[in-house]
Parts: C-alpha cells; structure tokens; sequence
C-alpha cells in the first residue's frame, strides 16, 4: 500500500475535525483575555484604592486603578505564557511515553471542567484578592494543558500532509475571533456584565465539549486511519492500544521505517539536536513573531484609547472590536491563507526577513493613545492609525506563524516529523512567554 491509493478525505471530516481541535487549543486563553473587563471589574476595591492613594502609590503614574486592577493584563499574560512553555516542553519529553489519547482528551476534559468552575465563580461573591488569586490559578491551569494539547496536536497533524498543519493554525485563529465576537455580543445584550460573562463562559463549554465529541471521531476516518496504520504494526507489538499509539508515515515511493512511539527497541534513533539543525530557522522565526506579538497584544494594545470625541457607544466598543475582533479576524485570514498560498517558501530567506520587520509594530503601538502615558508623547492620535497598524499587525502574525509551522514537520524525514512538531510547538510557547515577559517593559515605555 502507498499513498498512491491512499483514500480521500471524505467531505474533508479529518480536516474540519483539526479545524474543531485547534479552535479547542486556543479559545480558553482567548475567552479569559477578552473577559479582561469582567475580571477588572470585580477587582476594583475602594479599601485597596484608598490605600495606594494614601501611600502614593498611583500618584507618579496619574492611574487611578488599583494595583490588581492595573496589573491584570501583564499579570495574567505571564500567568499563561510561563507553564504554557514549560508543559510544552515537558510534552516534548512525555509524548513518546504517554498515549496520544490520554494527552488529548485528557486535556480538553480538564480545560472543560476549568470553564465550568468559572461560570459558577461568576455567581459567587468574592474578594478581589481571593478572586484574582483563583482567576490566575485557573490562567496556569488551562494553559498547563492547553500546551499540552497544542503540542500533542501539531506532533499528531505532522503524519498528514502539509495541508494539515492549516486547520489548527486556522482554528487557533477563530478561537480568537469568536471569543472576540462572542464578548460584544454580550456587551450588546445590554444584560448586567456579570450575566453577560455567565453566557460567554457557558458557550466557552459548549465548543470545549464539541471538540472532545470531534476527537472520538477522528480515529474512525478511513483518511486518518491510513496515515496512523500504513505501514502495518511490528509483528511483536500488534496489540490494539499500542497500534493507537503509532505514528508513521510512508513516502510516495518507498516505505519509512515504523515509529513505534511507545517501545524504545522498535522506534528508529531520532535526535533532537539534528532534527533542531535542520528546522533552526522556521523555530526561531515563530518564536520571533510571537514574542513580538505578545510583547504588545494585549498589554499595550488595550490600553490605547479612542480619541473621537463624545464617542458614545464606540468609546464601549472601540478595544472589543478594534483590538481584539479585529486582531483576531485578520489572524485568522493570515492564517487560514497558508492553504491556499505558501510564499515564501520554506527555504526562502525572504520569510526571517519578513518575521524581523514585525519589530517595526512595537514603536508603532507604543506611540499610539496609549493611557495612561509618561513617557513617550502620542505621535499616531487618531483611531484609524490604530486601525491599520493593527490589521497588518494581525495579518502578519497569522499568516508568517502559520508558514513556520507548516514548513518545521517537512523539512525532517516523516519518522521524525513528529518530534519536529514537538520542537516547533516549543518555540511557539517560548515566544509567547519571552514576550509575556517584555510586555511589562513595553507597557512602561509609554
């Protein structure tokens, strides 16, 4: 058997399934940022405002919110990105010992149960500080295993064809978008925040739960089942549970060597360090592009303020839809472009060229109507400079990310593709906590 006569993708059910798993990667990181006014909003405290008052604590800055308050964009940013790098990591290490379905589904089970609780916490009257230390307790979870199931998902999409790395990347990016979507719908319901937060985290559960149902899917499609069993099981490892665990893949002419992913005597040498030499240049650009991205997406992009005067109902919507519907939006055309175009191509050095030039996004956020501000004076005062800055921002975040991750798994022979999604995923997570980190330096640069 070779991939000649491999069988198609009816209706494509396997790639709309990884369309429904990627969405499930992201969207909990995504629905608790664009919630930030919900939460800021139950962190605000007379008591501790007074107290920063009296101590001076906001005198030198002019920021009249509390310390909870004002911390929470940065606060929860590394909150996520930290143990999102280091579950990926860990992942790295635990996908060769522990089975692809406990990863997956185990993960999404406890992201659900994590949105559960915090639709039931929203009923539940709490003090700030009690309530910001759970809210930032349930950021590290869903992100502890968020990046497990990212990793599990790119090393499990590198098997398949190119073509199915885009439907995570493109799920990732509406992840996004509906969360973005679904706040202003809740914003224009006109309902209490509090019960608008309710809906939007019971919808949260609802996807979290569509995509456990897609997962148990996916192993009775003939497409996928082809990839995963092509090359037949070892003769001394045939049980059914092992042959789940087996990821391999054959070239169109000749057959690869079985992966057996759970016998360290029938799985062929795969170094990390020579799979690293050969994809070095798409993991450093993803990292790149990441630690740019979150450098300034959200901590400094929601903090600029409309400057149309007497905006009225734009004033509510202007960070809803302008950072975040729109960030999202065109992150998830960038992304979801990559299946139709791939340019430049994967050893192109025009694509690190393109992923340095991001850098140029920093100083243009930062000299936005970011508030409150001491530093740097406002060079691009009107809304519609936000505007444009802020969908090549997201374009370019979406459509070169996606690339890299594409090209990482194809440019290692097919034994050793899924270790190489492994590596990527891992240097995706490093630019996300590296530009946590630096995020707390941009935002004070204003």
């Amino acid at each position: 058997m070779t991939a000649l006569n491999a069988p198609q993708d009816k209706y494509h059910a396997v790639w709309l399934i990884f369309f429904i798993l990627g969405l499930g990667t992201l969207l909990p990181w995504n629905f608790f940022m664009t919630a930030s006014a919900y939460f800021t909003s139950r962190l605000k405290d007379p008591v501790i405002t007074a107290y920063n008052q009296t101590m001076n604590v906001t005198a030198s800055t002019g920021d009249t919110r509390n310390i909870l308050e004002s911390k929470f964009n940065n606060v929860m940013t590394l909150c996520a990105m930290v143990p999102l790098l280091i579950f990926t990591c860990l992942n790295s290490f635990i996908h060769q010992r522990v089975p692809q379905k406990l990863r997956i589904l185990g993960s999404l089970c406890v992201i659900f149960v994590v949105f559960l609780i915090t639709a039931v916490v929203v009923k539940v009257k709490m003090e700030p500080l009690p309530f910001f230390t759970l809210t930032m307790i349930k950021i590290v979870c869903i992100n502890s295993f968020g990046a497990v199931l990212q990793g599990s998902l790119f090393g499990l999409a590198g098997i398949l064809p190119a073509t199915y790395t885009t439907p995570i990347m493109s799920g990732q990016g509406l992840a996004g978008t509906f969360a973005a979507f679904s706040m202003i719908c809740a914003l224009a319901s006109g309902s209490a925040l509090q019960d608008s937060a309710f809906g939007y985290f019971i919808t949260a559960c609802a996807v979290i739960l569509l995509a456990i149902m897609s997962y148990f899917v996916l192993p009775k499609m003939e497409f996928f089942q082809y990839y995963i069993e092509s090359n037949g099981s070892h003769p001394s490892s045939a049980d059914e549970e092992n042959k789940m665990d087996l990821l391999k893949k054959e070239d169109a002419t000749e057959k690869r060597p079985v992966v057996n992913l759970t016998e360290e005597d029938a799985r062929p040498t795969v170094s990390v360090v020579n799979i690293f030499k050969q994809i070095w240049v798409m993991a450093l650009s993803v990292c790149f592009i990441f630690t740019v991205t979150i450098g300034t997406f959200p901590a400094v992009t929601v903090d600029v303020k409309s400057t149309v005067a007497d905006g009225g109902d734009w004033e509510m919507y202007f960070i809803p839809v302008s950072c975040f519907l729109l960030f999202n939006l065109m992150d998830w055309v960038g992304r979801s472009l990559t299946a139709v175009v791939m340019w430049p191509g994967k050893d192109s050095k025009w694509l690190p060229a393109l992923v340095i030039f991001r850098i140029i996004f920093i100083p243009l956020f930062i000299l936005c109507n970011v508030q409150p501000r001491n530093n740097l004076p406002v060079l691009f005062y009107h809304d519609a400079w936000y505007i444009i800055f802020m969908i090549f921002f997201s374009f370019s975040n979406g459509y070169l990310a996606s690339l890299c991750m594409c090209f990482g798994p194809k440019k290692v022979a097919p034994h050793e593709a899924e270790t190489a999604g492994a590596i990527m995923a891992f240097f995706l997570s490093l630019g996300l906590a590296l530009g946590a980190a630096v995020s707390f330096a941009f935002r004070a640069i204003c």
